[in-house]
């Protein structure tokens, strides 16, 4: 049996979890969340907070992107590590994976929920998160520095976080061109062929993007 994941296609949180099935070759099935049924009210019932992406294998319900990718590195753990097994290795990569949900991804979403309450993008409230977001980008400048990966030197579950939400929070709040060592880390994250893949599979859905997809900014 396969694991089944419940998600949307443009869900950053989403695209981080499923990058990790590509990055381990690991099969899935997907239930799709965009409000039919009998899908909606099955994921319902799964997990009431109705946050996704969700995943259920042989019975157990695995709930956050990260803990998807934690639960696939226990499940899965001889197919591309994405978490190292020296415990202070394991430990800088969950760190970083933080920092991308935490810095980049919870401001800038604040900043697309607040039109999507109506609000507008130019309020003091989202001047602030931007400001969130610059300070990021500047840390992120910062650590990138001759490396290729945020931690470590492969690909891991910190860069299963980087790649969706510094795409999105670039359409969010423009990524200064000053910051090159950040630009030059989201093209090597969107050029990877499990980033890439799931990136693909969200295409058909970018106009639902509520601040509007750049062109050319993928």
């Amino acid at each position: 049996m396969t694991l089944t994941v419940y998600l949307h296609p443009l869900s950053s949180y989403s695209q981080k979890a499923i990058s990790a099935f590509y990055e381990k070759d690991v099969p899935f099935t997907v239930k799709m969340l965009d409000n039919s049924e009998p899908v909606a009210s099955e994921f319902a019932a799964l997990w009431p907070v109705k946050k996704f992406p969700v995943a259920v294998d042989e019975g157990r319900l695995i709930f956050e992107a990260t803990g998807i990718i934690e639960y696939l590195e226990a499940r899965y753990p001889g197919a591309a590590r994405l978490i190292p097994q020296d415990p202070l290795k394991a430990a800088e990569v969950r760190m970083w994976d933080r920092f991308f949900d935490n810095y980049i991804s919870t401001p800038q979403q604040q900043i697309v929920m607040s039109v999507l309450k109506g609000g507008s993008a130019d309020s003091e409230a989202c001047d602030a998160w931007r400001q969130d977001l610059e300070t990021a980008y500047a840390v992120l400048e910062k650590r990138m520095a001759g490396r290729e990966w945020a931690a470590g030197e492969s690909f891991s579950l910190a860069d299963c976080a980087a790649a969706p939400m510094l795409l999105y929070a670039d359409w969010t709040h423009p990524i200064d061109p000053a910051f090159k060592e950040v630009w030059a880390y989201r093209t090597r994250l969107l050029a990877r062929p499990s980033y890439a893949r799931a990136l693909d599979e969200a295409r058909p859905y970018r106009h639902l993007f509520p601040l509007g997809a750049p062109e050319g900014r993928d």
